[in-house]
């Protein structure tokens, strides 16, 4: 994927996850992109950890999997 697609895609993903954690009033625009692209590299990561396919473009497939790393991400941040 180019990087506007993991600008958007990361956005999109972190936003989604902010809003699920109840997070959103806490971070900005920024905080949501850099929390979506971690998250898709780490639950693209998880994903082929346990056989599964990881980030395969810009489709919804992607976004799950980057939403599900964006909430972990801020699971292990709200803990610490």
């Amino acid at each position: 994927m180019g990087i506007i697609a993991w600008v958007v895609l990361g956005l999109v993903a972190g936003w989604i996850a902010s809003v699920i954690m109840k997070t959103n009033d806490q971070q900005g625009f920024l905080a949501d992109i850099v929390i979506g692209v971690l998250g898709a590299l780490v639950g693209g990561f998880a994903f082929n950890l346990i056989g599964g396919m990881g980030i395969t473009g810009f489709n919804f497939y992607s976004l799950f999997v980057a939403v599900l790393g964006a909430i972990a991400l801020l699971s292990l941040r709200r803990a610490i």
